[in-house]
């Protein structure tokens, strides 16, 4: 089924205005484009972090369906129980069945670092929900510090660029092939800039039968350093440069869901970010190099996966 805007702009609003996410922040974009995608009825889930912090401060909050709060690390096991327990209750007649998808979200702390373990295991255990990850790259909810999903040679508080390193060290983890190698139906990356890519992916998520996962590029101008109007365009420029490419992994079958006619070279998505602004300085072009190289490498590894040219 086509997604058509005029159709999604009529639908009622699951997350309502009046939240308290910085001004550019991509994460209610991509919370509502998932949210207006699947028209069965949703309960949610947040970890602790930007998200829960901004839709919930009390006594408010911005979400028009059934919401969930837990800890930092173990919103997919929450959710999963939700799940069960829905489960449990219909098979002894004593909820009506309504088809109700359940979905967790989290950022890439919750999700690279510390709920990887609790995320696993539900995804062993083969509940059937909706896993999304706001990958804004960094622990931005509690000071810009690093993650494991933070790019190399990016500035953050716990790897400040300065004379002893060129800020992170380290190259990203490969989370979503690492998602993708516990054979679940549905594994995803996308972007709020390729809006009908993601609500595409949201609904294959939400049919599967069984666990799914989406990690979505989330830019965070605060900790990217760049201006609040530039959010999508930064997006954008990661999927076209192919540092962050869209692809699906469908029941084990990778596909690539976008191929740029002219792929560009990554020095311009880091030179829009203040947190990138130091690797231009002589002693650090080589890292540019390096990045450059990885990512490449990987794109063309991708490629063989998908058997696209």
């Amino acid at each position: 089924m086509v997604i058509k805007l005029k159709e999604q702009a009529t639908k009622p609003e699951r997350l309502a205005p009046g939240h308290r996410f910085c001004a550019g922040c991509a994460e209610p974009i991509i919370i509502r484009q998932i949210l207006n995608a699947i028209d069965e009825p949703v309960v949610v889930g947040a970890a602790t972090g930007c998200t829960e912090i901004a839709t919930s401060m009390y006594p408010y909050t911005a979400w028009n369906v059934p919401w969930i709060h837990n800890a930092f690390e173990n919103v997919s096991t929450t959710i999963a129980g939700a799940e069960a327990m829905y489960r449990v209750l219909v098979r002894r007649g004593k909820i009506p069945e309504r088809n109700i998808r359940f979905i967790a979200i989290g950022g890439d702390g919750a999700t690279y670092d510390i709920g990887l373990q609790w995320l696993s295991g539900a995804l062993e255990r083969g509940h059937r929900f909706i896993y999304v990850c706001l990958n804004n790259e960094a622990y931005m909810n509690t000071g810009i510090q690093r993650s494991s999903a933070t790019p190399m040679g990016a500035h953050t508080t716990t790897s400040p660029a300065g004379t002893v390193i060129p800020g992170k060290v380290q190259w990203r983890k490969p989370l979503t092939e690492i998602i993708a190698a516990h054979r679940i139906p549905y594994v995803a990356q996308a972007a709020p800039s390729h809006w009908r890519d993601l609500m595409e992916k949201a609904r294959k998520a939400a049919a599967a039968d069984g666990p799914s996962f989406i990690n979505v590029i989330s830019d965070c101008n605060r900790g990217w350093r760049h201006g609040t109007e530039t959010s999508i365009e930064v997006t954008r420029l990661a999927v076209e440069t192919c540092y962050w490419p869209l692809f699906e992994v469908e029941n084990g079958v990778w596909k690539l869901n976008y191929k740029p006619r002219e792929k560009k070279p990554v020095e311009e998505w880091l030179k829009m970010q203040g947190r990138f602004q130091h690797l231009f300085q002589p002693q650090f072009k080589h890292v540019i190099a390096e990045i450059q190289a990885r990512v490449d490498e990987e794109w063309e590894s991708l490629l063989k996966k998908c058997e696209a040219e």
